[in-house]
């Protein structure tokens, strides 16, 4: 089958990637979309020592496995947890320590015409919920995390650095508290975008007001953590969202003096995702830059590495879905 393959530093289409084979508890899945991540950028440049099939953003229709999910429009959780340690019996499989994580680390990514998931992963997309928002599902899910992981108050002053496509996606999230939401970034062009909602667009650091009771670091880069203590209040809260294959160098002295909470987040609640797409509460077709065929990866993966990008999409060929296997 046809499948992106980044191999010994080379990112090509290749037409002989081996077919998956489902285990016990795994179904089929053949995507429509996939979105290019920032994460997927930064493991061609060596983050995780990654080789392989990559991709996590997908939405995609099931092909084979379980009769009852046969045809079913589908995202999937990508942390692909064993189901047996402690940690999973404390019900947080995205810690699980012998986890799998779809196009990350050891397991196949969607950006394959077919790949195997654990159908406890599995979600079923909501009828209202068209193909080009569910592609948004997952980093919209790991932007619902900070909500998880912090008590956001409609009081609060929120600064999200970063302008990409996460960083809209948490201003968004973060907006729907009421609180007031600060967006800083270099591009004018993509604060733009965003215009149309209740959110402050900067393009230079000016901190001149009241420090920030919550800083948000998503710039992708390895200086986001500087900036983000030079902005938060004492006792404040800063939340990590940036994957970044280089590595850090600054003074943690800050974090003691000014007692600062640091939050690491990653993946969070696709439930609360899906949800949040079907009621309109986030706007994500506005995230959106350019779609291309499959055929075209290598190409939309060179769109989205260009600076001032936001989301890159590619759509797979429409799929006629065979009758279910007798049985199945």
């Amino acid at each position: 089958m046809r499948a992106l393959r980044f191999d010994r530093g080379e990112l090509s289409l290749v037409s002989d990637q081996p077919e998956p084979t489902l285990r016990q508890g795994e179904a089929l899945v053949r995507p429509t979309l996939v979105g290019v991540c920032d994460t997927d950028l930064q493991l061609l440049q060596g983050y995780m020592g990654f080789a392989g099939v990559p991709g996590h953003e997908l939405v995609g229709v099931v092909v084979d496995g379980p009769k009852e999910w046969f045809g079913k429009r589908v995202v999937a959780d990508i942390n692909f947890a064993c189901g047996a340690c402690p940690t999973c019996a404390t019900q947080d499989p995205h810690h699980c320590p012998n986890r799998t994580v779809m196009g990350i680390l050891g397991a196949g990514g969607a950006f394959a015409e077919r790949l195997a998931v654990p159908v406890r992963n599995l979600l079923a997309v909501p009828d209202g919920v068209s193909d080009e928002d569910a592609v948004f599902v997952e980093p919209l899910a790991a932007a619902y995390e900070i909500l998880e992981q912090v008590d956001v108050r409609a009081s609060d002053r929120v600064l999200v650095l970063g302008d990409g496509k996460l960083g809209l996606l948490c201003a968004q999230v973060l907006a729907t508290t009421g609180a007031r939401v600060t967006v800083w970034g270099h591009h004018r062009a993509k604060l733009d975008r965003v215009a149309h909602l209740p959110l402050e667009g900067l393009t230079e650091p000016n901190w001149t007001g009241r420090p920030f009771d919550l800083v948000v670091e998503a710039t992708g880069t390895g200086g986001g953590l500087t900036t983000a203590m030079a902005a938060v209040r004492p006792r404040g809260a800063i939340v990590l969202k940036s994957t970044v294959a280089a590595d850090h160098q600054l003074s943690l002295a800050p974090i003691v003096i000014d007692e600062l909470r640091v939050l690491g987040s990653r993946c969070g609640p696709f439930p609360r995702a899906l949800a949040a797409l079907q009621a309109g509460e986030v706007d994500v077709r506005c995230l959106v830059d350019a779609i291309f065929r499959f055929d075209l990866v290598e190409a939309a993966f060179q769109r989205a590495a260009q600076r001032g990008v936001l989301k890159v999409v590619v759509r797979f060929t429409p799929l006629r879905l065979p009758s279910p296997p007798p049985g199945a």
